[in-house]
């Protein structure tokens, strides 16, 4: 399946609970996202497909899944996660570098808190509650936001200075002039 990308309208909307019930229709959608996250990062190989939102692939459903080693790019398996909510944040926020298989291209310096508290179900119905902290806790906010209509820029206030762009060799290389950079990208950033 195709990845959805800004300023596809989709990606701004608040998706509709599962109830953590487990249908066809629900194990398509997570078969097609574990699919669609393979097959994205086999054609970029300095990135890790770490996690992604059901609205990525245009399902309107609260669905992410996580891959289940953030480290390691061999290993291919990932948990899903059904309707989940944030229960906590906590401690101080730290920004870090964030990218997103929706905004292709572009990186950002987002600010997130370092622990967050969640509830959810998992792919058989189980409710389970999960603390995480660091860069588990910033890919489940990620994707969360995602479910929420919420995309990671837009969480970065002082645009200047802050996004970067992937070269061929796998750097990251700064935006310098991020207003020319809207001017002649309008699509893929939405203005």
């Amino acid at each position: 399946m195709k990845i959805v990308t800004t300023p596809d309208p989709r990606l701004r909307q608040r998706c509709k609970k599962t109830n953590g019930k487990i249908s066809d229709e629900i194990a398509h959608i997570i078969a097609e996202m574990r699919k669609a996250s393979l097959a994205w990062e086999k054609s970029h190989p300095y990135e890790l497909s770490a996690a992604m939102a059901a609205p990525q692939l245009g399902f309107d459903r609260r669905i992410i899944i996580i891959r289940d080693d953030l480290d390691d790019k061999k290993n291919n398996s990932f948990t899903a996660l059904l309707d989940p909510e944030i229960i906590k944040t906590e401690g101080k926020l730290l920004t870090d570098y964030e990218g997103c298989l929706s905004v292709p291209e572009i990186y950002g310096l987002v600010p997130r808190p370092k622990k967050v508290k969640i509830k959810a179900f998992l792919e058989d119905g189980t409710p389970v509650r999960i603390k995480a902290e660091d860069s588990l806790a910033r890919t489940l906010l990620h994707e969360i936001d995602h479910l929420n209509g919420i995309l990671f820029i837009d969480h970065i206030k002082d645009k200047q200075d802050a996004f970067f762009r992937m070269n061929k060799k796998g750097d990251l290389d700064p935006i310098k002039d991020f207003d020319s950079e809207i001017k002649n990208n309008k699509s893929l950033w939405g203005e």
